[in-house]
């Protein structure tokens, strides 16, 4: 398995490798980062995954609607080139470490690791499975798609660019421990979480790796909110790498009584508890995201990164709002003064409203893709005359 990079790529590779094990237990799974993943450790920490290597890997910048200012900018050309040896270094190091592994089959999620990692196996005839969360299918997956055996996508085959007769509709695998969240099971996991002391639990996360005008709108709106509920826990999860920059932030402008009822995370392992005891949660609108979400019925908030290659989060969430299965808001919107509050406030003040969006919601779930992507991964890796066997009596010079 190879990805990373944020919790959307490792979380559904985690799924999978949980599904693998549980459906055929002496699989043997390995796990190929690029390093200086900053998330390997929840990786590590997983017990299905056997083993973990690392191999360089570069991304190719663009932004969103940024046009041909991007290609004029120097550093981001600069960084684009570096980043293209990169690539190449770690195309020669995955050739050699998947020589050595000789795997049966490799799952990508598409991050930019995948790049060199896939076609080091295309070079060696090694099969791989390609998965698109979202709407528009990353760069990574549409450079390798050629070589690939099969395409597993979360939509409707017919979106995507791929040959229909190698597509598969799954949906986005998630940990079996996301499910419907019923009133006692939100009432359970506050427990858990030493929140059952409130009234309302508003659950905040730009995922992973955090999202700065997100966690700048929230603080700002905290203490309208905060004060207009007594019985409101703010749980803010905020990207380890702005952690601090968030707590002073709050510590700035909060009094200490209202300081006690935010609590500021970096990152956690057991999201499905802390989004399982929330009334509301304010988003990202990354794939991975929305179906864990979806399957836990949730009344959400989602506001999409506009500037992400492609605008797909904007993709992600258009069907979504047109539904009334989330409440959709531009980042213009969540830096108007108090506009987050009020729309956060309409929703606490009005549960047969939120109520309504969550079973909207809960209508798009898939809760069982992981399994059905560990079966297909079983099935590709158990065929006849794989090509990876020939591997066993060739050196590489032959190849």
């Amino acid at each position: 398995m190879t990805g990373g990079g944020s919790g959307g790529h490792i979380t559904p590779i985690l799924a999978v490798a949980r599904e693998l094990k549980r459906v055929q237990p002496d699989t043997r799974i390995v796990y190929i980062s690029h390093s200086g993943d900053g998330l390997d450790d929840v990786v590590a920490a997983d017990k299905n995954i056997d083993e973990m290597f690392s191999v360089r890997a570069g991304k190719f910048r663009r932004y969103n609607g940024e046009g041909l200012r991007q290609i004029l900018d120097l550093r981001t050309m600069y960084l684009n080139i570096r980043d293209g040896f990169q690539v190449i270094a770690g195309l020669w190091q995955s050739f050699w470490l998947l020589h050595r592994l000789k795997p049966s089959i490799i799952f990508t999620r598409g991050s930019y690791v995948s790049v060199p990692v896939t076609l080091a196996a295309a070079l060696l005839r090694i099969p791989y499975i390609t998965h698109d969360s979202d709407a528009i299918p990353s760069l990574t997956n549409r450079i390798i798609a050629r070589w690939a055996t099969l395409h597993a996508v979360a939509l409707p085959e017919e979106l995507y660019p791929y040959p229909i007769d190698r597509t598969v509709t799954v949906g986005v695998p998630i940990s079996k421990d996301y499910q419907l969240v019923t009133d006692a099971l939100r009432q359970e996991y506050k427990k858990q979480l030493k929140l059952d002391g409130y009234d309302w639990v508003l659950l905040v996360t730009g995922g992973g790796l955090g999202a700065q005008r997100l966690n700048t709108a929230i603080v700002e709106n905290s203490p309208e909110l905060l004060r207009r509920y007594p019985g409101l826990v703010i749980i803010h999860l905020t990207g380890r790498a702005q952690e601090d920059i968030v707590k002073a932030e709050y510590g700035k402008l909060l009094p200490p009584e209202q300081q006690r009822r935010v609590m500021v995370k970096g990152f956690v392992t057991d999201m499905y508890r802390y989004t399982g005891a929330a009334n509301v949660v304010i988003a990202r609108g990354g794939a991975t995201n929305l179906a864990e979400l979806a399957v836990q019925a949730k009344t959400c908030i989602i506001v999409p990164n506009p500037l992400l290659t492609g605008g797909h989060q904007l993709k992600n969430t258009a069907a979504l709002s047109k539904q009334g299965a989330i409440i959709e808001m531009t980042e213009d919107q969540i830096q108007q003064e108090l506009r987050l509050a009020s729309v956060v406030s309409d929703l606490i003040d009005n549960p047969a409203k939120s109520a309504t969006i969550a079973r909207e919601l809960v209508s798009f779930a898939r809760p069982d893709a992981a399994r059905h992507l560990a079966e297909l991964l079983i099935e590709k890796a158990a065929k006849p005359n794989n090509p990876r066997d020939k591997l066993k009596d060739k050196e590489p010079a032959e190849l």
